[in-house]
Parts: structure tokens; sequence; C-alpha cells
């Protein structure tokens, strides 16, 4: 696949299944991660590749998560099932540092971007993936459980499998709708 076909046809697929990356796709969609713009070079990222029973572990930390913080009951009845969605998921976080030329939100988009590439390099391989946030993102007490402080920052979990259906969808925006000359 060429580049410019990956960047006008790369899409999310949220059905996802077996087999996941293996360890050389893995290792491409690592490497992806670590190529995207980085001002200062502080590397500001931490990723966290869950898979297997890993995936379990994920998704007690989901649970517990969910009712020492009282959410909604149909949240809580999700929790482990979430991470049952691919066999893949890795965690990718936003590691913010105090620096006088690189602020807070560079870092973070910083490692949005690794998002996009990791996903893009699973796409060029035949893979799938979805980006997903939510509650799960957000909530204290899962950073808490993964060891984060509290500046840090998780930007996405990016669920990689082989999607269970061969769907290719039309791009639905058009650029004219969104660019204006100034």
């Amino acid at each position: 696949m060429d580049a410019i076909e990956l960047l006008l046809t790369r899409q999310s697929d949220a059905k996802l299944t077996a087999p996941g990356p293996n360890s050389e796709q893995l290792d491409i969609i690592k490497q992806a991660a670590l190529r995207v713009p980085d001002h200062g070079c502080i590397a500001p990222w931490e990723f966290i590749v869950v898979q297997g029973d890993a995936r379990q572990k994920l998704g007690e930390i989901y649970y517990q998560s969910a009712v020492a913080e009282q959410q909604e009951e149909k949240v809580i009845k999700r929790a482990k099932e979430l991470v049952l969605r691919a066999p893949m998921i890795i965690i990718a976080i936003a590691k913010y540092q105090a620096h006088p030329k690189v602020p807070r939100i560079e870092q973070v988009q910083s490692a949005g971007c690794s998002v996009l590439t990791m996903q893009q390099a699973a796409f060029a391989q035949g893979l799938g993936g979805v980006w997903r946030t939510g509650y799960f993102a957000q909530s204290t007490a899962v950073k808490n459980a993964l060891n984060l402080d509290e500046q840090d920052e998780i930007v996405g979990y990016l669920y990689l499998g082989t999607p269970e259906v061969e769907c290719k969808k039309p791009a639905k925006h058009k650029p004219e709708d969104y660019f204006t000359d100034l």
C-alpha cells in the first residue's frame, strides 16, 4: 500500500477479531508511534500493550474504577466486556513534562499523533483498528491503577485486530466544506 492510498483509504473498523498483530507487525506499529512530531525531542509518551489474559486484567481495572467512581449501572455492567472487542489494545498516554518551549497541548497532540500513526501502520499491514476514548480514558481511578501521574493523559485506547467484515467506507466529507483561503 503506498502512502497516498493509505491516507485516502484509512478507516476505523469497530468489529475486530483475532488474529491481532503478530510480533513483526507489532514492531512496525511501535516504530510508527515513535516517528510523530516531537518538539524538543522530549518523547512525551508511554504505551501499554494489552493482549491475551491482560485484557481481563484491564477489564477488572475498568470495572473496579466504574464501581469506585459510582458510574451508571450500564457503564459498570459493560466494563469487563469492552476490552474483549479486539485481540489487542494499545493504551496511549501523554506523559506531560514541564518544558519552557513545549506546552502541554503540543505534548498531548504528539501522543495523539502516535495513535493515528499506529492505526495507519496496522491498516497498511492489512489489520483493522479503532481509536476509542470515553469515560475510561478520563477516569482518575483507571489512571491510578495504571500507575500514571496526575498530569498524565490517556489520549486513547487503540483496539487492533482483523476486521470481521470487509467494508470499504466512502469518504463522507468534502474538502471544500472545511478549507478556505485567507
